[in-house]
């Protein structure tokens, strides 16, 4: 059995007196799907943002591709991908520059051709994000989770704003 790609042991999270997570524990195998469910308040979205490396932890070990996320380092982040629940976009940049942009992040992006066609927007390359739909917007947010061409994808809210046929593809 390999490694886990993400391991997480008695994570918790405190904001003051408030514990958002608490000692939560799982392992995510390379190449599996997992998913963090609950009612609002649960404390998914700090779970997967101290994940990411975006929000410290109050305890708990993690390990993610054989990284503390906790540390920053530019290694781990151009193995991870990202997709927020909401991303604020420049509005005049068009689907492709947009994509173009970010793939300027990381050493080894994904084809922009092959990644606007698997999420849907081959047909919007010369749209400016202005002028694209609320699904549409969220399909390019998950093609820059996307270009980096990422070993673990983090998906915060991902079926937010797409319609029932873009949440099954």
């Amino acid at each position: 059995m390999s490694d886990p790609a993400v391991s997480v042991d008695g994570l918790v999270k405190a904001y003051g007196n408030a514990v958002a997570v608490n000692g939560i524990s799982f392992d995510i195998a390379p190449g599996e799907t997992f998913a963090l469910l609950g009612p609002n308040g649960a404390g998914k979205t700090s779970t997967i943002e101290i994940l990411e490396g975006y929000r410290k932890r109050t305890g708990g070990n993690i390990d993610v591709l054989g990284f503390d996320p906790g540390r920053n380092r530019r290694e781990f982040r151009e193995r991870i991908g990202l997709v927020l629940q909401s991303t604020a976009l420049e509005p005049e940049l068009t689907v492709q520059e947009t994509i173009t942009a970010f793939s300027q992040f990381y050493p080894l992006p994904a084809r922009i051709d092959g990644l606007m066609t698997t999420v849907g927007l081959a047909d919007q390359r010369t749209k400016r994000i202005r002028t694209l739909s609320g699904g549409q917007q969220r399909r390019l947010e998950f093609a820059l989770g996307l270009v980096g061409d990422p070993d673990v994808l983090f998906l915060d809210e991902p079926t937010t704003g797409l319609d029932p046929d873009a949440r099954n593809a």
